[in-house]
């Protein structure tokens, strides 16, 4: 009999995969992040600040990195955006912008409490994402997008495709690995 086929052999499978699924399980639908998000999980079990996202760059208010907001969005056909989004805002979605002011530059992670998308603008131009992840079930982040930023160049974010009027998100540093 070979070794693989084995009764005890196949009892440490099944311990093992028992102890992944129970591992899983206890860390609820937001534990499969890829990602050590403990900071993000931290702050969305924060209470939330209130803010209007504006309309347009002039209106759009401040948001800084370590701090929950629950922003207040508009009607995407009421909003100017700077450049045109990553995704086009569809028929009755919601839509808004916000400044982004951080304190260096470096790696930055967006998280967002619902599946929608969001856009860095900075020098007429689109940064591009590093990386992105989510998980369907989880709202304590849903959604989060790391991007590299500069912090001597103004930041706009753009919110699109959200398809409620009030959306909850974080900013915060990646550390250095």
């Amino acid at each position: 009999m070979r070794p693989f086929q084995t009764p005890a052999f196949s009892l440490v499978i099944a311990l093992l995969v028992s102890a992944h699924a129970t591992q899983a399980f206890a860390q609820g639908p937001c534990g499969g992040f890829k990602w050590d998000v403990s900071k993000e999980r931290a702050l969305f079990a924060t209470s939330a600040r209130p803010q209007s996202a504006g309309k347009d760059a002039a209106a759009a208010p401040v948001v800084e990195p370590n701090r929950l907001y629950q922003l207040q969005l508009k009607p995407a056909a009421e909003v100017t955006f700077s450049l045109p989004p990553g995704k086009k805002p569809g028929d009755g979605s919601y839509a808004g912008l916000a400044a982004l002011k951080i304190p260096k530059s470096g790696s930055y992670r967006i998280s967002l409490d619902l599946p929608f998308w969001v856009d860095v603008v900075t020098g007429g131009k689109l940064v591009p994402a590093k990386d992105y992840e989510g998980q369907h079930d989880c709202n304590a982040p849903h959604k989060i997008v790391e991007f590299d930023l500069d912090n001597q160049a103004p930041l706009l974010l753009q919110f699109s495709g959200v398809s409620q009027a009030a959306v909850r998100l974080t900013v915060t540093q990646v550390m250095v690995r």
